[in-house]
This record gives C-alpha cells, structure tokens and sequence, in this order.
C-alpha cells in the first residue's frame, strides 16, 4: 500500500459531481492515405490487445483508518474494456461536433472502485481523422507528467510501424536515472517533517516576494463572472495557432513566449468581459502553475509537482503593447523569487498561494463570501517540436483539457506541438455558455498585438 502525498489528497478530497478532479487531452490523428475507418480498428485492436499494465495505471484509492483518500491500492486486475472504449461521430462529424462529445466525457466522474483513467478512441471525424480522448485523476499525475507519457508512446519516424501505449511502456532512461519509490509511511512523515522544517523560511521569503516587492496577494483579485459557484457539465473549446505569429511578438518585444500567450489570454479575457459590460476596474489575476519536475522525470512515477506563480494581467490597461510589458514584468519578478528556491521552499510557498482555494474547495460556501484568491488559472504544458506519429499516423494537434473548479469557471491550458499552440478550454456549461466566443477574442488579442509591435 502506497501513501498519497497531502497535495494529490487533495484532489480526491475536493472531489465532488460539481468539481471533477481529472485532466485529459484530445489528440487528432490523420492517417494520411484515406483510410480512416481501417486505421481506427487498427489503433483500437492495438489498445486492446495491450494487458499489461504499469503500477501506475492500476492504482485505486483505499479505505485506510476509514478515510479513502489516504493511500493508493494496487489493482491485480484492469477491466482494459471499461477503460478503453470506442465511438463514432455522426457521418462526417468537424471538430466542433467531437469537441462537444469530448465534452460530455469531460463532465463524468471517474470511478473509485477502478484505477482512475479511461481513453476513448472516436472515428468518423471529418477528413477521415480519428479523435483519441483519453483522462486521468489530478491525483494520479499532473498535466506535466501525462503529457510526458504520451509524448513517449509518439515516434517522429513517419514510417515508424511502433504503436506504443501509455498504460505499458518500456523502461526509458530516465526512470533509470530517477529510481522512484512508492510512498510509505516512514517516507511520508519525513517529507511533512521536511516541508515543515522549512515553513519559516518560506514564510520570509513570502514576505519578500509578496510584500516588499508588491507582487500580487492572494484575494486581491477582483470578483468576476468567472469566479463564481459551478455545476458538473462542462462545455470545451480547442484552436490552433501557427507558433511563429507568437515567436515574432516575442522577438520583437524581447518578452518570453509564455508572456505573450499570457498576454494573448488577457486580451481575450478583456474583450469578453467588455462584450458582457462585466469588466472590473482591477487587473485580473492569473494563477500560472510551473512545473517542479526534473528533466530526468519521464512522467511514470505520477503525483503533482507544481509551483503557482500569480501574475497580473493588466486587463485595465487598453493598449496591447503595454498590457505585454505590465505581464512580462509581473512575471519576471515571480520567478526570481522562486529561483531561489529549493523544491521543497517553492511547494511550501505554493501551498501558501493556494490556501485560499484549497479553503474554497473544502468549503464551497467561501466562494460567495471573499473575493477570489486569482481569476482564472492559464496553464502551458511544454510540447514536444517536432512532427509525431502513431501506429502509422500523423498527430495533427493535441488539446489539453484541465479542471474549472467553484469560483474559477474557466480554465485555459496549452502546450506547443511542432509549429502549432494547440489551446483547450473548459468551462462551466451553466456559468459560461458561450465559452467559444473566448476563441474569436483569443484571435483578435494576438492580432491586436501583432498590429501594435511590428
């Protein structure tokens, strides 16, 4: 029996039909000759035909002292047929119509009494693509490592005959390097002791980064149509956008490309609160989780590893140019806080961050009660650059898709791939439902920077 660490306890013990815990990707694939129909029975005999399974991917929460969110237990036995299934689009469905079937599979709770992920192949996608959706519990593995994973069953040889699958990979180099051990109780109460030990010194660099440099606190953020209680369903949203138009910005402005996708989002988010006469006066505030994780880390151990940076977004600020300026130095101030910091430090300054929604999530009743602790989290899960391919076909773009959570109702994740920013968003389908409209506005954001810098 493996011990769950307190911040993936976390995510099992906010859970709620409201609040999913899990994230997931979207990926589409082009066979590229035609034959999409043979290549989905293909792909899906090669999932099916694969019964072996990682420690990982047989993972289940147990009852330990009669509290369920305590401890992991190992499954002897996968049901790969509940975890895997197929489905097809109505006759030639576009993107728009798999987005909303991903979405309805978004909403839905994934089952305790089974290890927490599940991975839905879906044919007849217009163009002869086939859609792959697949999801996994925030419990069992952060954005960062999931994508780690898939990256590692993709091949960047087109004529590669390799179709890996998540669930069983082969040992690569850097689990070698990294040795990972499950948690046990001796090693659990080390690292508490650990974090603990290292409380009062995050607190005074806390102090440091959020008082004397007058970066931005937590509940400081203004209330919003966003920041409100949410239901269970949820509505998605993907684009692509080619990387260069945001390579350019960056080049010319001398910023980071996170800062111009930041920007890019805060205009979008800008002119859709125009559009609903519901722009605050204060900046909005974006949560920015960075990942913890070594480069040696391939994504198999699983577990969160994460920082939470807060940045302004400068949504009072009309002109682009300055809008960009005011979030890269936002930015830049936030990661030289956490540059000096061990790993341990930045999760303990992370948890002070997040206390306030870790408090929202526990007692939902806070929501309608305190300003938010941020607006909106905007995530970037690093890609891969180059071309990718699976079981003979092209992969075209891959949407991240995360979890809106009460009192943050959108969530906005992307991640680089080849020469595209593929760009998921998830929402509350009550609280915001034209969450689409936020892609025309991220267009018109890019576009209005484009207009301003060259």
């Amino acid at each position: 029996m493996e011990f769950i660490s307190p911040l993936d306890a976390l995510f099992l013990i906010a859970e709620s039909r409201e609040h999913p815990m899990h994230v997931g990707v979207l990926q589409i694939f082009d066979p590229m000759d035609g034959t999409g129909l043979e290549f989905a029975r293909r792909a899906y005999a090669t999932l099916a035909a694969e019964q072996d399974f990682h420690p990982t991917f047989r993972k289940r929460p147990a009852r330990l002292f009669g509290t369920p969110q305590l401890a992991w237990t190992v499954e002897r036995t996968v049901e790969l047929d509940y975890h895997l299934q197929r489905w097809a689009l109505p006759e030639s469905g576009g993107l728009d119509v798999l987005v909303e079937m991903v979405a309805g599979l978004h909403s839905t709770l994934l089952d305790r009494h089974r290890p927490l992920w599940e991975t839905h192949l879906i044919e007849g996608l217009a163009g002869d693509r086939v859609g792959l959706y697949a999801k996994v519990h925030h419990a069992l593995m952060d954005g960062v490592a999931a994508q780690r994973l898939l990256q590692r069953t993709l091949t960047g040889d087109p004529d590669s005959g390799e179709a890996l699958v998540p669930w069983h990979l082969p040992a690569s180099d850097r689990q070698a390097e990294n040795g990972s051990r499950p948690r046990t109780l001796s090693t659990t109460a080390r690292a508490m002791f650990a974090a603990a030990g290292s409380a009062p010194s995050a607190l005074r660099l806390a102090r440091t980064a959020l008082v004397e440099q007058q970066l931005t606190l937590p509940f400081a953020a203004p209330r919003t149509l966003f920041n409100v209680p949410i239901g269970g369903a949820r509505r998605c949203a993907t684009r692509s956008w080619p990387l260069d138009r945001l390579r350019q910005i960056k080049k010319m402005t001398g910023t980071t490309l996170n800062d111009v996708v930041l920007a890019m989002s805060a205009g979008a988010l800008r002119a859709y609160l125009i559009s609903h006469h519901a722009l605050p006066d204060k900046p909005l505030i974006a949560m920015v989780p960075v990942s913890l994780r070594p480069e040696s880390d391939d994504g198999h151990a699983g577990g969160n590893a994460v920082a939470a940076l807060l940045c302004g977004l400068a949504t009072d600020l009309a002109d682009p140019a300055q809008r960009l300026a005011a979030i890269s130095s936002s930015m830049r101030r936030s990661k030289e806080i956490y540059r000096e910091l061990s790993p341990g430090q930045a999760i303990s300054l992370s948890a002070l961050t997040l206390s306030p929604l870790a408090l929202s999530l526990l007692v939902p009743a806070t929501v309608a009660l305190t300003n938010p602790p941020f607006n909106i989290v905007i995530s970037n899960v690093p890609g891969t650059r180059e071309t990718q391919y699976w079981n003979g076909a092209r992969l075209d773009a891959s949407y991240p898709l995360s979890i809106p959570i009460d009192g943050q109702a959108v969530n906005i994740t992307l991640t680089s791939y080849a020469d595209s920013l593929d760009i998921g968003i998830v929402a509350c389908r009550r609280s915001v439902p034209d969450v689409t409209a936020l892609l025309d506005h991220l267009e018109t954001a890019l576009s209005d920077l484009e207009d301003t810098v060259y």
